[in-house]
């Protein structure tokens, strides 16, 4: 069942979405070698329940930390614990939080130190699918507009999209429908509507697409044991187009 919010739900996914927004910024100056991934999972605890929020992730299906932390080949759902980045690493920091019942869902990926200039470019292909997925996420287009977009960028930046993991919709729940993949054919699939929110959430590797699950039962790796970026907004969809609820904003003095 797809659920297109009202305007007080959206308003409440704004807030939370900030939440989610004004952390990752935190975690962003944080990051850096000798920090360990547990350090990241409790500074992020600290600035989500400051703000009034309740973390999305902790308990979710039994997950046991705040955030995910998922270092080099490790794609998305990577465990915070006794890793410590080091020159060199790239790190994806995936953050949610609830903010009066409705979930707010983002995503980083970041370099630590100095990286190889392929890191970097993986880096930037990936956000840049990120932001033309989102462009086609407005009314009268379809879910395989935002796919196509996102792997015509990926790949023509000769990278990979995972097909195993894709994005989402949200609200109260964490997932909803509908699925949002970062794959597709442009005009096939749901028609995007007005009052939709949903996750868009590139996740590219450098060499093949294909995943597999580490014994943690958690953590997602790439086959290949290649580098892997992600990318991920909340994105509510407008009359007048994408609105990104988990952008940061400037607050007015």
């Amino acid at each position: 069942m797809i659920f297109r919010k009202t305007p007080d739900e959206i308003q409440k996914m704004r807030r939370a979405g900030a939440v989610v927004a004004e952390t990752l910024a935190v975690l962003r100056e944080a990051v850096r070698p000798g920090v360990s991934t547990r350090e990241l999972d409790e500074i992020a605890e600290r600035e989500i329940t400051g703000r009034g929020a309740i973390p999305s992730f902790k308990g979710y299906r039994g997950f046991p930390a705040t955030i995910c932390t998922s270092v080099n080949y490790e794609i998305v759902h990577g465990i915070p614990g006794d890793v410590v980045l080091r020159d060199g690493d790239l790190i994806k920091l995936d953050c949610g939080a609830i903010v009066e019942g409705y979930h707010g869902d983002s995503a980083i990926t970041l370099p630590v130190g100095e990286v190889e200039e392929s890191a970097r470019k993986l880096i930037e292909a990936t956000e840049r699918a990120l932001w033309a997925g989102i462009q086609e996420a407005r009314p009268g287009n379809r879910i395989g507009d935002i796919g196509a977009a996102v792997q015509t960028v990926a790949e023509g930046a000769g990278f990979s999209v995972v097909r195993e993991y894709v994005g989402h919709g949200i609200g109260r729940a964490l997932h909803e429908d509908p699925p949002v993949p970062n794959y597709g054919t442009a005009r096939k699939g749901l028609p995007l509507e007005e009052g939709l929110v949903i996750a868009i959430e590139p996740m590219v590797n450098v060499g093949s697409f294909e995943t597999r699950l580490l014994p943690d039962g958690w953590t997602v790796v790439t086959a290949d044991g290649n580098l892997s970026a992600h990318f991920e907004h909340t994105i509510c969809i407008t009359a007048e187009g994408p609105e990104v609820l988990t952008a940061l904003r400037e607050v007015a003095a």
